[in-house]
């Protein structure tokens, strides 16, 4: 074969491939041509630029059928391990069984989603694919280049400033309570400003949610009084409950813990802006169809109705 030849070759496209396959097994160009779904000129076409390529003739018509050359007979083992590269490559890339898939999905979220959205979530995933592992990490400095690498899948929660290439979907709005404990000697029925501000409190020290809550306190000149300050959620309630402080945090958080420990929920005496709870990820991996499943769980099990859940 000349040079050419041999560029030629190389060039050969998929259907040619799955061409001379079908006609490896049928020794028919008319039933190669109705499983390609084309007309028979058009694969004696085919078949003749083939032939021009590999330099030869490939399959020779005999009263038994098209039967295959030496040639074709080298070839044939090769050309169906390209095809079946190429099949699994495709469904590898568009496919996503949950039942079956062995994969860890690392999530990066808040402490406090620790407690309002893993355990559903991972109920659910457990529930649709038991071989599937559940990985938290946190949100910090890390995360942008992690979820650029592949390092990470999915980011929760409100993460203010990525860069271009971040897909972003609203899951639910949250708005601010304040908790304290269902025994608390001085609240009452109504709770004022004056009362807040007459209360020992607690801080949480960590996240945008802390940024927000001091900001607003500092805008409207209110200086609470803050005995205790905690970097996250851990202990808060078992605190509250022993104590006579107060804590004002997104009422998704707030809710959850005053179910679990019997604490009392109030609305806060003043406004605080709400944010919106989203998902994040990166572009590079907007159709991967694990990351879309994920996503997909994430959306059906928290959006609009998540600060409820």
């Amino acid at each position: 074969m000349t040079q050419a030849g041999k560029d030629d070759a190389a060039l050969l496209d998929l259907k040619l491939l799955r061409l001379l396959d079908l006609l490896y097994d049928t020794r028919s160009v008319t039933r190669a041509a109705e499983q390609l779904g084309q007309s028979q000129p058009t694969v004696s076409i085919w078949l003749a630029r083939l032939r021009q390529q590999l330099g030869d003739p490939l399959f020779v018509r005999t009263p038994g059928g098209m039967l295959p050359t030496p040639r074709a007979d080298a070839l044939i083992g090769t050309v169906r391990e390209v095809l079946e590269g190429l099949r699994s490559l495709s469904e590898s890339a568009s496919r996503f069984d949950p039942a079956t898939a062995r994969r860890r999905f690392r999530i990066f979220m808040t402490d406090a989603s620790h407690i309002t959205l893993l355990p559903r979530l991972f109920a659910h995933v457990r529930a649709l694919a038991p071989q599937v592992r559940l990985e938290a990490a946190t949100i910090g400095p890390q995360m942008a280049a992690a979820l650029q690498s592949g390092d990470g899948d999915l980011a929760l929660g409100m993460v203010p400033g990525l860069d271009a290439g971040f897909y972003q979907q609203a899951l639910f709005a949250q708005d601010w309570v304040c908790l304290c404990s269902a025994r608390h000697p001085h609240i009452g029925d109504a709770f004022t400003v004056e009362d807040y501000l007459a209360e020992a409190h607690i801080g949480i020290v960590s996240g945008t949610g802390h940024q927000l809550l001091d900001g607003t306190l500092k805008s409207q000149g209110l200086a609470r009084r803050v005995l205790l300050e905690l970097p996250g959620f851990l202990g808060l309630s078992a605190i509250l409950s022993t104590s006579d402080l107060v804590a004002t945090l997104p009422r998704h958080i707030g809710e959850t813990l005053a179910r679990a420990a019997g604490l009392r929920v109030l609305p806060c005496p003043f406004e605080i802006p709400g944010f919106t709870v989203k998902q994040y990820w990166h572009a590079r991996y907007h159709h991967d169809a694990g990351n879309r499943w994920l996503r997909g769980l994430c959306a059906e099990l928290f959006m609009k109705s998540g600060s409820s859940a």
